[in-house]
C-alpha cells in the first residue's frame, strides 16, 4: 500500500496549490492576495467606525452597495471564464471591498440585525455562489 501524498495545510489561504497564483508568499507560506489586502483595510475602517468616525447613513449604505461591486464583477467574470486572473486587478478591487467590509462590520457591531449589512452580504454571496457553481471546469492559469 502506498503512502498518501503529504498535503501542506492551508495557512491564511483558502487556495489549494493549483491556485497559488492567487496568493503571495509570506516567508514560505502562501497567503490569499485578496485577503491580505481586504482584511487589513476592513480592520482599519471598522476601528475608525467604532471610534466614532461614521459616515451619514445614506453614504454608508452607498458604500455597502457600490464599493464591493468591482470585486464581485471580477469574481463572476473570472469564474465564468470571461477574464483571466490578474494579480494587479485582484489587489485593486480588494481595496474598495475592504472599505465596504469595514463599514459593514462597524454597522454590524453597532446593530447585529442591520438589514443593509445582511442584505448586501446575502445578495452578493448569492451572486458569487451562482458564478462558482456555473464556473468553467478548466484549470485557471496563474495570476500575473
Amino acid at each position: 500500500m502506498s503512502r498518501p501524498e503529504r498535503v501542506t495545510p492551508l495557512w491564511l489561504s483558502h487556495h489549494w496549490p493549483e491556485d497559488y497564483g492567487r496568493c503571495v508568499l509570506v516567508g514560505s507560506r502562501h497567503v490569499c492576495r485578496r485577503c491580505i489586502v481586504m482584511y487589513p483595510v476592513a480592520a482599519v475602517v471598522t476601528v475608525l467606525s467604532l471610534a466614532g468616525f461614521r459616515l451619514a447613513t445614506p453614504v454608508e449604505v452607498a458604500v455597502l452597495v457600490l464599493l464591493p461591486l468591482p470585486a464581485l464583477i471580477d469574481y463572476v467574470a473570472e469564474h465564468l471564464g470571461v477574464v483571466r486572473p490578474s494579480a494587479r486587478r485582484l489587489v485593486v478591487v480588494s481595496v474598495p471591498l475592504g472599505v465596504a467590509l469595514g463599514v459593514g462590520f462597524g454597522r454590524y457591531l453597532e446593530s447585529p440585525g442591520d438589514l443593509w449589512c445582511w442584505g448586501v452580504a446575502g445578495a452578493y454571496s448569492f451572486v458569487a455562489l451562482l458564478a462558482f457553481l456555473t464556473m468553467r471546469r478548466r484549470p485557471m492559469p496563474d495570476a500575473s
